[in-house]
């Protein structure tokens, strides 16, 4: 029988319907389903279904899977229900630490200046570069696992999993309010707050696209700056980037991103330099952790090439 059709054992078809069925009746209980939960539902177990070569794809993309599910069961307890929110002192802190003192205003946070002073060509390129903050990373991980390099893809998907929890836990440690809810409440706390396109909405304006809004409607906890992880998921591409067989020039392009996502979130509104300076760092950390540390630990190792073998 040709092995590209070899149906799923017993084992792996218990599996799987074990995990979608905790997947979905934690997030139906605690969550809510939502179509895209059900559509999402339907392609993994259609793809785990098809053939050998599916389902070794399913597999390998559990990380970034357990990353959205995880993101998602984020709304059963809220950030702001652990600690307290965290909306002036971070303001007086960035302003302390990169303020920008002007002729007319006073002292501003870099966020307050480039609400002040902007341009058209920067927030076209602003709108591009957030753009690209998750699409780019996943797109080199997918261009890693068909182009057989699946030792190197395994480990960027499970840093960029990695990488996420410990920003989630940040969320939870320290939340905090991002820029442009101060320049538009104050410092007063106002829960169920609604996400803001902020500075991107300028985009989404000159392109005629309502792209950004789309997208931050679906926000449902905006107070989760720190850290900025649209920060820290082109620093994990472009350090996999350098150990993968991939050409300079596409290590120059995901530095230009990385460099102009880092921008972005400043200048749109939506992180200060310290969330972003943060973001960056949950990225080294991640790596040199897992590269330095996990990967050091026998069973780890091994449960590592065990993953590999599986997925080649």
């Amino acid at each position: 029988m040709n092995t590209l059709y070899n149906k799923p054992t017993a084992r792996e078809s218990l599996t799987l319907v074990l995990s979608l069925a905790a997947w979905m009746l934690v997030t139906a209980l605690f969550v809510g389903i939502r179509p895209e939960h059900i559509g999402m539902g339907i392609l993994i177990a259609a793809l785990f279904l098809i053939s050998s070569v599916t389902r070794k794809l399913v597999v390998a993309l559990l990380p970034f899977a357990i990353f959205g599910i995880s993101y998602d069961w984020m709304r059963i307890i809220p950030n702001y229900e652990v600690n307290p929110i965290d909306v002036q002192g971070l303001y007086e802190a960035e302003k302390s630490l990169f303020g920008i003192t002007t002729a007319t205003e006073g002292i501003l946070t870099p966020n307050e200046y480039f609400h002040l002073h902007n341009c058209p060509a920067m927030d076209f390129m602003a709108g591009i570069f957030y753009l690209c903050w998750v699409p780019v990373p996943i797109l080199f991980g997918l261009g890693l696992y068909f182009a057989k390099q699946r030792a190197i893809y395994l480990r960027f998907a499970l840093v960029f999993l990695f990488v996420n929890l410990i920003g989630f836990a940040g969320y939870y440690i320290h939340p905090a309010a991002p820029p442009w809810y101060v320049m538009k409440y104050g410092f007063e706390v106002i829960l169920n707050t609604p996400g803001d396109v902020a500075g991107l909405g300028r985009f989404d304006a000159m392109t005629g696209l309502s792209i950004f809004d789309s997208l931050y409607a679906r926000n449902s906890n905006v107070f989760a700056a720190v850290p900025s992880l649209h920060s820290a998921y082109m620093v994990i591409a472009f350090y996999y980037s350098l150990k993968a067989r991939c050409s300079n020039w596409l290590r120059g392009i995901f530095a230009f991103i990385m460099i102009g996502i880092w921008f972005t979130a400043v200048y749109s509104g939506h992180h200060y330099v310290i969330d972003a300076i943060l973001g960056a760092s949950c990225a080294i950390i991640g790596i040199v952790v897992f590269e330095y540390g996990l990967m050091r630990i026998p069973a780890f190792s091994r449960f590592i090439d065990r993953y590999t073998h599986y997925i080649n």
